[in-house]
């Protein structure tokens, strides 16, 4: 079996398993989504969704963030971690989202990681579930998960994008990378894989070599 059949067949069962995929990220707006992605940079999305409702209840608009006392916001973000940075990072990306593009986030992955704080996960994120444009987004279950089925043999997140936009078509790369999010969560788990409960671990070559 060639190694884009067995994407298309490992696809095809976890789409099976899987049908309802949305990111886990709470947010009403694509501005929320831009900030709650940001915020889940070595963090939970449990932790975000706890933090966010406050968030943007006492700050709800670019202009707002941008106005904002970095204390401010460091207080409102402390616990999702690395707030001294996140703060920061948030207070420029909302004074660049108004002086570059009228306050509204962009629909393009280039515009959207000239932003400060933005990378190319965080872009992918937003462009799929905010405006349905498709991405891979590489997260830690991404990229795991994708070592460990063949699909990758890379570590940098950008490396292993490029090889799993070269296996699944364009239309799926936000859909799959969701796929083995859940996947990623409920099943082969980084510290202890379930492969006997695995519904792919015959076409794992990581489930073949623990076996």
């Amino acid at each position: 079996m060639t190694l884009k059949k067995q994407a298309d067949t490992i696809r095809t069962i976890l789409k099976a398993r899987y049908p309802d995929v949305k990111t886990q990220l709470d947010y009403h707006t694509p501005f929320e989504l831009l900030i709650a992605t940001i915020l889940s940079a070595q963090c939970t999305d449990k932790q975000v969704n706890s933090v966010t409702p406050k968030l943007f209840q006492k700050l709800s608009t670019p202009q707002a963030f941008a106005d904002a006392p970095l204390e401010l916001i460091e207080e409102l973000i402390h616990s999702t971690g690395f707030y001294h940075n996140k703060a920061k990072n948030i207070n420029a990306c909302a004074k660049a989202l108004l002086e570059n593009y009228g306050g509204i986030v962009p629909k393009t992955l280039e515009e959207l990681v000239k932003l400060p704080g933005v990378g190319r996960k965080t872009a992918n994120v937003v462009l799929g579930a905010a405006f349905g444009i498709p991405g891979i987004v590489v997260d830690t279950h991404v990229s795991r998960i994708a070592g460990r089925l063949g699909f990758t043999a890379q570590s940098d997140p950008a490396k292993i994008e490029q090889d799993l936009m070269k296996l699944i078509p364009k239309k799926d790369w936000s859909d799959f990378s969701l796929h083995l999010v859940y996947f990623g969560r409920d099943l082969c788990k980084a510290r202890k894989p379930d492969c006997p409960a695995c519904p792919v671990s015959e076409l794992c070559p990581y489930s073949e070599k623990s076996q």
